[in-house]
């Protein structure tokens, strides 16, 4: 009767170092492949068509309901506050600068708030001029990109130039789906004064 196999300590000591390294192996491919997918997802990001529609049909949605409860006077400031917080909305707050957006509106209406609340006092001084300082022309151009996308004032450099990258593929989105939708507008107006025009010669000739 043969005994049964028994494995040597010393060849599955040798097992265990090559299972750590095929693991640590799998996580690299892994991480790497991940990384890829992101990278790949940003560069296709705001200009796939589909997103356009997706975004289109949410910021018509948002302007017939802001249309609803704004006055004419406040008719262009609306629409524009309506398409940014539409296109924050449509980032999914995957980015500083649509969080940004969206927590502005937030801010906004508490500082409102407490102007309401707050009570003039008398006496105030005046506050002295701020120095400024001189900066490098490199990190003055850093400073107003960073006061130029929302919410990236202090990020560093890297991070900045993500975020900017993104914000600026998604206006260039919402300048191509408002063009589309002016376009549209523009168009059903200009078919409507054509019918009308067309009822009212036929009208004359009778």
């Amino acid at each position: 009767m043969a005994s049964p196999s028994i494995s040597s300590p010393v060849a599955t000591s040798n097992r265990l170092p090559e299972t750590k390294r095929s693991k640590k192996r799998r996580k690299i491919a892994t991480d790497n492949q991940a990384e890829q997918l992101d990278s790949n997802e940003k560069k296709i990001r705001w200009k796939s068509t589909s997103e356009q529609q997706i975004y289109s049909a949410k910021l018509i949605e948002a302007l017939r309901q802001s249309r609803r409860t704004s006055s004419p006077p406040e008719a262009g400031r609306r629409i524009r506050e309506t398409a940014d917080r539409v296109l924050a909305v449509a980032a999914r707050g995957r980015t500083r600068w649509s969080r940004a957006i969206l927590t502005s509106r937030l801010r906004l209406r508490l500082g409102q708030r407490k102007k309401k609340k707050a009570k003039v006092t008398g006496g105030v001084r005046p506050r002295k001029p701020a120095v400024e300082k001189r900066l490098p022309v490199l990190q003055k151009k850093v400073r107003l990109l960073g006061r130029l996308v929302p919410g990236c004032r202090k990020l560093s450099f890297p991070n900045l130039l993500e975020e900017a990258t993104d914000y600026i593929a998604a206006l260039e989105m919402q300048v191509r789906a408002m063009a589309a939708l002016a376009g549209l507008v523009t168009g059903a107006r200009a078919e409507a004064d054509h019918s009308d025009q067309f009822i009212g010669f036929g009208s004359n000739l009778s």
